[in-house]
């Protein structure tokens, strides 16, 4: 297996069944989320780390993005895959699917947003043009191709702040920027990565229709979508493990 990946999960998920007992973590940046699980996919093993905790308790606005990166890339990871629940505002996709966003907006506010919090060492302005690597994007494509995913290429991730849901206008709002989906993890955790010199992606499961964008309420939506999105998504995981 020529990558180390690590996978952060999201909302919607469980402890994966055949994860170990857990790596506890200190970092430079303090404690993340929970322990590090190492997942067996086939003949490869993935670091695992769920990014709202063990008993999901920790709200987007208050994960330790940094420690929880950085963990990972103690133990050995140069790759991370997160797994985003979003919420959809293009038409272009239908909840029950996946996407791998190509382009993020950050609308976040008063989180640990960066590696370099301290004034006393050097700091880096990273290049943020593409937010997501290419590289590990096509291997996410490729992946949900090979298990006979459907699969949307590209798009905008709105980052939202959160833990409250969007109002229709603020999706509007969104739609008016040019943004395709609604989530609230995606950043700083793609900035973080980068900032730690790490490939980074992410599959967003689209598990409802955004404020105001659809008939059914948000929470029925939710339930009725979740599980679809999570089979495409280990789907394209087992492959994309598989073939690494």
């Amino acid at each position: 297996m020529g990558t180390s990946f690590g996978l952060i999960i999201g909302s919607g998920w469980d402890r994966f069944a055949e994860a170990d007992a857990g790596t506890r973590v200190d970092t430079s940046c303090g404690a993340p989320s929970a322990k590090v699980h190492r997942v067996r996919f086939g003949e490869h093993t993935v670091l695992t780390l769920p990014r709202h905790g063990d008993a999901h308790t920790i709200p987007p606005h208050a994960i330790n993005y940094s420690a929880n990166i950085l963990a990972l890339k103690m133990l050995g990871a140069d790759a991370i895959v997160g797994l985003n629940t979003v919420g959809v505002i293009t038409d272009d996709v239908a909840p029950g699917a996946i996407a791998v966003p190509d382009q993020v907006i950050d609308y976040t506010w008063g989180r640990g947003h960066t590696l370099f919090q301290e004034t006393h060492r050097a700091f880096e302005h990273v290049d943020f043009t593409e937010p997501f690597t290419a590289s590990l994007r096509e291997q996410l494509l490729a992946a949900a191709n090979t298990a006979g995913v459907s699969c949307h290429d590209g798009g905008v991730y709105a980052a939202t702040q959160g833990p409250r849901l969007e109002t229709a206008a603020e999706i509007r709002r969104l739609a008016g920027d040019g943004a395709d989906f609604v989530g609230m993890t995606a950043m700083p955790e793609a900035v973080i990565a980068r900032e730690a010199g790490l490939e980074y992606a992410c599959i967003a499961l689209v598990v409802n229709h955004a404020a105001g964008r659809g008939d059914v309420p948000i929470h029925d939506a939710v339930a009725a979508h979740t599980e679809s999105a999570r089979r495409a998504t280990m789907a394209t995981l087992e492959a994309l493990f598989g073939a690494s």
